[in-house]
């Protein structure tokens, strides 16, 4: 009776073991998968930053082409304005030409 009880025992203390080596062997695995993961959530931070600075110079470049646009535009709405008034005043030359030339034949007359 004592050999077979200090053979369950014996069994048990060993299914013990076994049980514990396996949940250590577990834990290890479970804290490489944690690492890995914690890696790849690095990586991707990492990643996220660079693409968020990319997107800031990408923005800052198109708002200095659209000043840089802005500019252009305003400068050509001034020579079209300049434009306008000297063919304003074309035009008023044109007319005085032809008022005084009118005169000048009514006066011939």
């Amino acid at each position: 009776m004592k050999k077979a009880f200090f053979a369950i025992a014996m069994m048990v203390i060993f299914g013990i073991i076994v049980m514990g080596c396996a949940t250590k062997g577990d834990l290890e695995k479970m804290q490489a998968q944690q690492q890995q993961t914690d890696l790849k959530a690095d990586q991707a931070l990492k990643a996220s930053q660079q693409a968020s600075e990319a997107a800031m110079k990408a923005s800052q470049a198109a708002d200095q082409k659209a000043d840089q646009a802005l500019q252009t535009a305003q400068q050509a709405n001034e020579a079209a304005k300049t434009a306008d008034q000297k063919a304003q005043a074309a035009e008023a030359q044109v007319e005085a030409a032809k008022a005084n030339n009118t005169f000048k034949q009514s006066m011939k007359k």
